[in-house]
């Protein structure tokens, strides 16, 4: 019944900040108020939640060393996605025309702020962390990343090849940052930074969410395997190859320090029972 209560909690908080967020549509400065709220509620009820379910510290949350964390993670973020639209731009497909909306831009830190840390509590804190204790690290980490792409289908300009690129790129190196970490706030601050970048500096489209003018005033075009099209350049396979790059070395490290969890195995009673047939 944890998993059961964990998500209830979590949803219930990523859903009234949606209606909240929702409701100040255009009005940056109170979507940068209601999302950071929604971050900050989205982290004390899972705690409280998990600490209420499991009874224990909750460790991957813990308040010393969360805001480098954080911070190393949105670095990791934007610089990759930074990475991913100088190709493009190096490419022919994305143009600079000018500066755009600021104030744009600082709604897009509420905003991101909080879509980042509801679903990372939710698929990597809740998902990700209960399913990995029933099958190891590897069938949970493919499990959960088909998910994290296929919630993607339900957005406005949603395709299958933008959901197989998510669940590849974004589905596993968020889930093997918390690997190899063991906190929520590195994939929290990796996927903030990731999607900040997106909307509020590059000015692209978010999962083919629509989003509006970030910093800058500029245009993609192009082949949509490049580009991404409609769903944006998480849908590019620079996306995806720069992703599995970032997956495989969390990953690495990850092994490194011994935190990968191998499948589990039968209980003994069952294997002697087995035997004794």
């Amino acid at each position: 019944m944890r998993l059961v209560w964990q998500l209830l909690a979590v949803i219930a908080v990523a859903f009234v900040g949606g209606q909240g967020i929702a409701a100040v549509d255009g009005k940056p400065w109170l979507t940068l108020v209601v999302g950071l709220a929604t971050a900050v509620l989205s982290v004390f009820v899972y705690r409280w939640v998990v600490g209420r379910t499991e009874r224990r510290p909750v460790t991957e949350m813990a308040w010393e060393g969360a805001g480098p964390a954080f911070g190393r993670g949105t670095l990791i973020g934007v610089a990759l996605f930074a990475a991913v639209m100088t190709n493009l731009f190096a490419s022919g497909y994305y143009d600079v025309d000018g500066i755009g909306s600021a104030t744009g831009a600082v709604g897009f830190v509420g905003f991101m702020a909080a879509a980042a840390v509801t679903e990372e509590v939710m698929y990597r804190g809740v998902l990700f962390r209960i399913v990995e204790q029933w099958t190891g690290t590897g069938i949970a980490l493919v499990l959960t990343g088909v998910l994290f792409g296929a919630s993607h289908l339900l957005n406005p300009h949603a395709s299958v090849l933008g959901a197989a690129a998510i669940a590849v790129e974004a589905g596993g190196m968020l889930t093997a940052a918390y690997i190899a970490t063991r906190n929520l706030w590195v994939p929290m601050g990796l996927h903030f930074g990731w999607n900040f970048a997106a909307a509020g500096i590059f000015s692209t489209e978010v999962s083919g969410n629509g989003t509006s003018e970030g910093l800058l005033d500029s245009t993609t075009s192009g082949p949509k395997l490049i580009t991404g099209g409609e769903f944006g350049p998480e849908g590019s396979v620079y996306s995806v190859l720069f992703g599995v790059l970032v997956t495989l070395a969390f990953l690495w490290l990850a092994r490194r320090r011994g935190h990968l969890v191998p499948r589990r195995r039968a209980d003994r009673a069952d294997a002697a029972l087995t035997l004794s047939r």
